[in-house]
């Protein structure tokens, strides 16, 4: 008989073995999902939309119209390191983290050759020690990372943005569209538990975004644009991509988006 739950961290690890793992079948799991995606980042060049060396559309956006501006920068689940090398040619300092070496190691050549300064982490971010997310950061980069989590970890998700993320900071977040033909689960929180799988990702609607960071104030939220090929930036019309900060919105901060777009 084992009886090792004492804490909160110990009920979520519980629930994260509630998931397949990855020796069944492929199937993504939390924190034992590296051999995963190791595989999946192992031949670059797999045409993948998002294998790309450009960053987010929206993430370009923020900067072009002042919405966010250099500082300490947080990529979660940062893959082969677009975004961080691209925020890193525009003056942030960035810490990028990923739970797969084959990502980092490829994100760590592509700063090289960019000739940027970018710290790769390996390792699951809500398993890394303080003096490694060290924080605070002014900017919470997540492209991808958010909707492959189970419900439960939202709860871990929250407590790391509000150890790491400084007052005034702010969270940009793309994460599949609720809607979006054969792009994440719609299923419920409780049928995701009954299925026990993820099914590649869940599918967020807007009010359920707002729902889980109501604890930050809204900057925008919309649908990403679709970006041609020959762009230098990445968009597709399958996801969200919002615009959260950390703190009161100054008056007039926030402007009505149209969830449409």
């Amino acid at each position: 008989m084992d009886r090792t739950v004492r804490t909160v961290e110990d009920v979520l690890a519980l629930l994260d073995g509630l998931f397949a793992s990855e020796s069944e079948a492929g199937r993504l799991a939390t924190g034992d999902g590296r051999g995963f995606w190791d595989r999946f980042y192992a031949d670059r060049s797999r045409s993948v939309p998002f294998f790309v060396s450009k960053p987010d559309e929206n993430l370009a956006t923020y900067l072009d119209q002042g919405l966010i501006a250099p500082g300490r920068a947080l990529d979660l689940g940062c893959g082969p390191g677009r975004n961080a090398v691209y925020l890193a040619s525009r003056g942030f300092e960035v810490d990028a983290v990923d739970l797969s070496p084959v990502a980092v190691a490829w994100g760590e050549d592509r700063a090289h050759e960019a000739g940027v300064d970018v710290r790769f982490l390996c390792g699951n971010a809500f398993a890394l020690p303080t003096t490694e997310l060290t924080g605070p950061y002014d900017l919470v980069v997540d492209s991808g990372c958010f909707h492959h989590l189970p419900p439960h970890r939202r709860v871990s998700y929250l407590a790391l943005l509000d150890r790491v993320l400084a007052p005034g900071g702010h969270l940009a977040l793309t994460s599949f569209a609720a809607g979006a033909e054969g792009m994440g689960s719609e299923l419920t929180d409780a049928d995701l538990y009954r299925e026990r799988e993820l099914q590649g990702g869940l599918a967020y609607t807007p009010e359920s975004l707002r729902w889980i960071f109501s604890d930050l104030a809204e900057v925008e939220l919309r649908r990403m644009r679709e970006e041609p090929p020959e762009s230098a930036l990445f968009g597709v019309t399958f996801l969200w991509t919002a615009l959260f900060r950390r703190g009161a919105a100054a008056s007039g901060e926030a402007r009505p988006v149209d969830d449409r777009e």
